[in-house]
Order: C-alpha cells, then sequence, then structure tokens
C-alpha cells in the first residue's frame, strides 16, 4: 500500500487503502459560525478517531489578546494512552513564543500572524484523540481543521509523534573557573547540569528540533551558550556538543549584532527583540535532514549564555519521535504561571515573583 505522498518526487504515486478525512469547527447549521466556543475551564474534543491513519495538517487560528495564545492548551493522544503525547499551550505549539503573534515559515510549522499551521506527520495504529483545554478563568474561542488520513494497516517501524513545553527562569548560579583551551583564566562548564532543559525523553526515538523563545532585562549577549545532547545515558561531554546557541540555530555573529528577523524551511531568528539584547527573542531549528536518533534516552539542553552566566525568562517546544514512553510529559503549569512577561524586560504585572532575578 502507499501511505501518502511526502515530497514533490512522490506526488503522482497514487495512494492504495488510504482516505483522507477532516474534523473542523465549520457551522453544522450551514451557517457562518464557524468557530467552537472554548468556556473558561473546560476540555473540549477536537478529534478522535479509530482504527490505523495519520494527521498530516492541523490548522487553528484564535485571538492574541489578553495571552490568549497560551490560555489554550493543545493536547493529543495516541493509541489510547492515557497520558498525551503532545502537551504544549497552543501558540507556542505552532511556535509561537511570548504569547504573540508573528509571521514565519519554516517546513514543518507556519504562522501567517494567526494562521497557525503544522504539517508534521503524526501516525497511530488504534486510534487518536486531540483535545484543547481553556484552563483560565476566562472564555475563548476557536477555529481549527484536523486534515488526517484513514489507513488500512499500519507499517512497521513508525514512532509517536511527541511535543512539550518547558518554562524556567534562568540565573545566573555561578560555576567553577580556569584556564581554556588558549590557557587564558574562564568560566567553565564542564557537567551541563545548570543548563535551560529543552527535552528529557526516555525510549527509543529521534529529535527533530524545537524553538526557543526568551526574554531578558539584562544586556549584554545570551548567545555563546553551548548545545549539548546526551545520548544514551552519556556523560559530560556529550558526543553532540555545539559552540553556541546562535551557532546551533543555523546563525553566527550575535544574528548581525541581532540586524534582522530571518526564516528559513530548517532554521531561524522569528522574533527580533532589543539591539542590546534585552526583550524578547525567538529561534527554531528543525532536524528534518539530520535528526538525533537515541535507542535509551535523550536529554537535549542549552547553556543560558556562556557557562551559564545570563538571566531571563526562557520557554521552548521540542519536537521528536519515540516509541516505549514510560513516563508522562512535564505538566505545562496552571495560566497565570504561563503568563509572558511584559514586552522589553521582566516584569508582568505588580507584585509578581521574579524568582530572585534582579
Amino acid at each position: 500500500m502507499t501511505f501518502g505522498t511526502t515530497s514533490l518526487g512522490d506526488l503522482a504515486k497514487l495512494g492504495c487503502g488510504v482516505r483522507s478525512r477532516r474534523f473542523s469547527s465549520y457551522d453544522k447549521t450551514g451557517g457562518n459560525a464557524d468557530n467552537w466556543p472554548m468556556p473558561a475551564g473546560e476540555t473540549r474534543v477536537l478529534a478522535q478517531m479509530a482504527g490505523a491513519g495519520c494527521v498530516r495538517h492541523l490548522w487553528m487560528t484564535t485571538a492574541e489578546n489578553d495571552h490568549n495564545l497560551r490560555r489554550l492548551v493543545l493536547r493529543m493522544y495516541w493509541d489510547g494512552e492515557e497520558t498525551p503525547s503532545v502537551q504544549c499551550p497552543l501558540g507556542d505549539f505552532f511556535g509561537l513564543g511570548h504569547a504573540k503573534a508573528t509571521y514565519f515559515t519554516s517546513l514543518p510549522l507556519q504562522a501567517f500572524y494567526l494562521g497557525l499551521n503544522s504539517w508534521f506527520s503524526m501516525p497511530f495504529a488504534s486510534g487518536a484523540k486531540i483535545t484543547v483545554t481553556n484552563d483560565s478563568p476566562q472564555d475563548s474561542f476557536l477555529y481549527f481543521y484536523v486534515d488526517y488520513q484513514e489507513w488500512n494497516e499500519i507499517p512497521e517501524g513508525l514512532g509517536r509523534f511527541h511535543a512539550n513545553w518547558r518554562r524556567e527562569l534562568v540565573v545566573d548560579k555561578g560555576c567553577q573557573t580556569g584556564p581554556d583551551d588558549r590557557g587564558s583564566a574562564n568560566r567553565l562548564n564542564t557537567t551541563g547540569e545548570d543548563n535551560y532543559l529543552v527535552l528529557d525523553a526516555a525510549g527509543k526515538g529521534h529529535y527533530v528540533g524545537c524553538a526557543l523563545h526568551l526574554d531578558t532585562n539584562q544586556a549584554g549577549w545570551w548567545g555563546e551558550g553551548d548545545d549539548m545532547f546526551f545520548v544514551d545515558g552519556e556523560v559530560w561531554p556529550p558526543n553532540l556538543h555545539g559552540t553556541g546557541t546562535e551557532d546551533y540555530f543555523c546563525g553566527a555573529w550575535n544574528y548581525a549584532q541581532l540586524g534582522q528577523a530571518h526564516c528559513t524551511p530548517y532554521y531561524g531568528y522569528s522574533f527580533k527583540g532589543n539591539s542590546d539584547y534585552t526583550g524578547k527573542h525567538s529561534q527554531y531549528r528543525f532536524h528534518v535532514e539530520d535528526p538525533v536518533y537515541f535507542e535509551q534516552s535523550l536529554r537535549f539542553s542549552l547553556e543560558h549564555g556562556h557557562a551559564n552566566d545570563k538571566q531571563g525568562d526562557w520557554t521552548s517546544t521540542a519536537y521528536w519521535y519515540q516509541i516505549g514512553r514510560t513516563q508522562p510529559l512535564p505538566e505545562v503549569g496552571a495560566f497565570e504561571d504561563r503568563i509572558p512577561y511584559a514586552f522589553g524586560g521582566l516584569e508582568r504585572c505588580p507584585g509578581k515573583d521574579r524568582a530572585g532575578l534582579p
């Protein structure tokens, strides 16, 4: 059988045992009330499928105001699992940070302001369920398409799609010092223990990318933080050890001193903060051509500045495929804990604790 096309070279191949299907928010009366109300405190099932198949495309839109892109939480369940394999605030799943709408174009994710699209392939063998929860005290709404295929059978060797959001107020915790490779006195990070954690997965699979968003009130370049992939229980230094944050996100030289935002199919600096490096910034990197494979586990982290010398509000969404997951994904916290800080700094509202940040 042929399981749907994935490249221009395959577009002429005819499907066999494949049926195109859709769930959407259209008005079933034939009217034009084409969104679903998302009442405060409620979870709604957007799509529920039986048997084998694959989600091919997601499109969603809602409002940006009042941090609405973090008000709604998207979850996906494959093959009858009790805990979700996808657990993210809605906007962050589609690559938008800081609960702000913007324009960016990549191969798997695109945002045309608030037209949010995902093209990640999401196979399942015995059913799937997609839900959205509004766990805030304010009502919202959602327009959506879930475009998927029903399959007669599923081929072997397909991992299940995963995505998860994390947030941390990072601070300079200090570190050891000593001579670097050129003999100069420098801060040293020889463990990676205080890095910002993007992904901690157990099972067999491969990592396919992330979006990273940060907000800082601290002037100075934050992009000297190295990327570190600890595969199958490696200790420092891991085999996959990088040279800097903007290097991992395929840029260089402080993104030309933050001269302009840019987007490509596999990487980009999609949201530009202030020229002194304060404020909000976003970048993404997708490993479409170069997944990071693991047999037992993967721990992926980034230094926040060289040897973790920078502070700020760091959030990320990691995307990966795996089988054999035994632990639930980390929770995304209550809505009030997902609210981003005010643009350009770390204050968000009077009296809110900033976890000791100066």
